[in-house]
């Protein structure tokens, strides 16, 4: 086939058009696409230093899921620290209960059995001179009387003793009274009752009452109660409360460059609280004695501290992987916008060029008709 001959005026206006359609279809491929490069081709630097960011922007989106489910793990355990403060107050309360009834129900005796002074008046002088002996627990505390003291010297010398208090009503009987929730032994009473020749018969007066026992059962549910629910604070496998360790993770690298936060809990319970639980073998805490009370409320206080502290503890982790997360957010969106605006079209501009090329390609393909118009008139020559 033989070659077309095209005058230099036609093949100009035909490169130009041509020119103008390419350019058209890389304006209309970005417009759809909405990026100014999609390929190596379209510009090498860009386009890679765009897939770095991206890549980046990548790799830091998902160790947020990391991140989040490590926030969720800290507020889990806190609340259930939370929620075990609220058990050991009630402990806390129970115990309250059971020295607010010990210090109403203090052992106490009174009558004939242990001294009928029926004095008239309490400078009545007692009938014999001896000794009563008065035991609480483990302390014993003698009260010597002389044969022309009064009822008010033994009265004065019982109250000295610091285990017990004396008084004597109005019919002239003698009340001996413990301060303290130990049983009360009062023996030797012939001092005062007039029995010369033998000791009256001893007296034992207990300290022990049913409110108190029927807290036991309450105060050991609450016990449990803290061991349960601290069993019951994890979140996806992991329970700082149960000795478990967290490991949050902040950047994509690896080995010494990796940033991370590592979180060992602590394995939280009565026991190691150090609250012991109510009964009457060795190591329970006796809700019939004073001294015992006492030393549960101390621990129950000591408990209380550990548990703020633990939780204060948490509450700061917490704070550096929500400062992190916030962080990371951040840096995610500088580095997606980076990478766009290596690589992103701007739509404004390119709908501008090609409404330039439309009105180009429209005069090309006028300037291409004119330019044949010229050839046809040679024709007319040999018409």
């Amino acid at each position: 086939m033989a070659n077309t001959i095209l005058t230099s005026g036609v093949r100009n206006n035909l490169l130009t058009l041509q020119q103008t359609t390419a350019e058209q279809g890389a304006i209309q491929n970005r417009l759809a696409t909405g990026r100014r490069v999609n390929s190596a081709i379209d510009n090498p630097i860009n386009f890679f230093t765009a897939a770095g960011l991206n890549d980046r922007s990548n790799q830091l989106g998902g160790l947020l899921d990391g991140i989040s489910n490590g926030i969720q793990t800290i507020q889990t355990a806190s609340k259930g620290i939370d929620a075990i403060v609220k058990l050991v107050q009630s402990a806390q309360s129970t115990i309250k209960q059971a020295q607010a009834d010990a210090a109403q129900n203090r052992p106490s005796t009174t009558g004939a059995a242990i001294a009928a002074t029926k004095a008239a008046a309490l400078a009545k002088t007692v009938a014999a001179a001896g000794n009563i002996v008065i035991t609480a627990g483990n302390t014993e505390y003698t009260v010597a009387i002389g044969a022309t003291e009064t009822i008010r010297d033994v009265v004065n010398k019982i109250n000295d003793s610091g285990i017990a208090t004396a008084t004597v009503n109005n019919s002239g009987e003698l009340t001996i009274k413990g301060t303290g929730s130990d049983a009360l032994t009062i023996a030797g009473a012939d001092a005062v009752t007039g029995a010369a020749g033998s000791d009256a018969a001893a007296v034992v007066a207990a300290g022990n009452s049913d409110i108190r026992a029927n807290l036991v059962d309450q105060f050991n549910e609450l016990r449990s109660q803290i061991n349960e629910l601290a069993k019951d604070a994890g979140f996806n496998g992991i329970n700082l409360l149960a000795g478990d360790a967290l490991s949050v993770v902040f950047n994509e690298k690896t080995g010494a460059a990796q940033n991370k936060l590592d979180i060992q809990g602590e394995e939280i319970s009565a026991t190691n609280l150090g609250i012991a639980q109510a009964g009457s073998a060795v190591g329970d805490i006796d809700f019939q004695n004073d001294n015992a009370l006492a030393n549960a409320s101390d621990a129950l206080t000591n408990a209380l501290t550990s548990l703020r502290s633990s939780a204060s503890s948490l509450g700061s982790q917490l704070s550096v992987i929500q400062t992190r997360q916030d962080f990371t957010k951040n840096m995610i969106n500088t580095l997606t916008i980076g990478a766009d605006n290596l690589v992103l079209a701007d739509s404004n501009e390119e709908g501008a060029k090609l409404l330039a090329l439309n009105t180009r390609q429209q005069l090309s393909q006028t300037a291409l008709s004119l330019a044949s118009q010229a050839d046809q008139g040679v024709l007319r020559l040999f018409g």
